[in-house]
């Protein structure tokens, strides 16, 4: 007979956060085969922050994740409306689950209100990609990420960069260098995207000769300047020779369709599924983008990388020389994209692909002692 059945409720909102916790799952998966007395049962949040467009059947079935659990469908908002809503459905949750923690992904409003309702209910919060900063507080994300940290009872840290962030903020006990699930993720499936995905072939793309993009950031899509350069940027790489691919967001499809924007040359998509985003990252020239997640992507593939941006919380993919921050000037963005020199080879500060079962390790291990 089990000593212990613990169980870990997870919080995700945002199609990120379904590929970090796919690792996870299958983590638990395999500790729970190997170790039947010290079983540990999942309960998955969805709190629909992102909806309809990125969370598809396919989209569940390509990562191989049962559907979500409970989906309390807050959808879009204000930062306000959004974080309220999803605290008040999640705490429901957690007081009919009654969990033994309450694991939470990255930086978004999903991840904010699901570590304060477990706070508030005292339950201990385990956090992925703790420690990170990208030290500009004019991003909601940053005020997520540092609120989250604080309250957080188990911190998995990414890289060696994160674990002295938390400790210049004083945060020192729980905290666990494992590094990090993305490159666990992209190890996993990208496999699997070159056996399954067709994306080349329906665009009619050679590898290595374009170029992709991404935009999506508030910080980009909600300030019509800046939307406007990154744009003339992207035309500009289109000019000289280079094809782009820019799978739109939605929010930046509104945005651009307000102002009457339309990229020149660009060859704009619908959003496409992680499986097809990774083999057209693998296969890109370059990257532009404004992600965290696909700079990290980009790297792992040591494709050159040009963010727009003027800051990242991963400065390691900068350090390496894979990545350069650009920000929105047009004629900069096009320099970088056409005339990028290829960083180092042979560094790995992302870990081993082994982060989710060091995760999966210390939750079933360590738990007992927040109790």
């Amino acid at each position: 007979m089990p000593s212990k059945i613990l169980k870990l409720v997870t919080i995700v909102g945002t199609r990120p956060q379904f590929i970090k916790s796919a690792p996870v799952s299958r983590a638990i998966q395999k500790h729970n085969v190997e170790n039947p007395n010290e079983p540990l049962t999942k309960v998955l949040v969805h709190t629909g922050q992102h909806y309809d467009y990125e969370m598809s059947g396919v989209f569940f079935d390509d990562l191989g994740l049962k559907p979500p659990d409970y989906h309390l469908g807050v959808g879009s908002g204000t930062h306000g409306y959004q974080t309220g809503e999803m605290l008040k459905r999640i705490e429901e949750v957690l007081l009919a689950e009654k969990p033994d923690v309450v694991m939470v992904y990255g930086d978004t409003n999903s991840t904010l209100a699901g570590a304060l309702a477990a706070a508030k209910l005292r339950i201990p919060v385990a956090h992925v990609e703790a420690g990170l900063r990208s030290f500009n507080k004019r991003m909601a994300e940053e005020i997520n990420r540092v609120l989250t940290d604080h309250i957080s009872d188990l911190l998995f840290c990414p890289t060696q960069t994160a674990v002295e962030n938390l400790r210049r903020e004083g945060i020192t006990q729980g905290v666990y260098l494992v590094g990090d699930v993305m490159y666990d993720a992209a190890l996993q499936y990208l496999a699997l995207a070159e056996r399954k995905s067709r994306i080349l072939e329906r665009l009619g793309l050679k590898p290595k000769d374009y170029a992709l993009a991404t935009v999506h950031r508030a910080e980009n899509t909600d300030d019509p300047q800046r939307l406007r350069a990154i744009f003339a940027g992207l035309e500009a790489v289109v000019r000289a020779g280079l094809p782009v691919i820019l799978p739109l967001h939605p929010r930046t499809r509104k945005q651009a369709e307000s102002l009457g924007l339309s990229p020149n040359g660009v060859r704009v998509l619908e959003p496409v599924s992680y499986l097809d985003m990774l083999l057209l990252e693998k296969n890109a020239r370059v990257i532009l983008t404004d992600s965290g997640g696909v700079q990290k992507e980009a790297f792992f593939f040591r494709v050159p990388c040009v963010t727009l941006r003027e800051e990242t919380e991963w400065v390691e993919t900068v350090e390496t020389g894979w990545n350069v921050l650009i920000g929105c000037d047009p004629k900069r963005i096009a320099c970088a994209a056409l005339d990028f020199r290829q960083g180092k080879e042979e560094i790995s500060p992302y870990g081993d692909g082994r982060a989710a079962e060091r995760i999966v390790k210390v939750i079933v291990h360590d738990i007992m002692e927040l109790d």
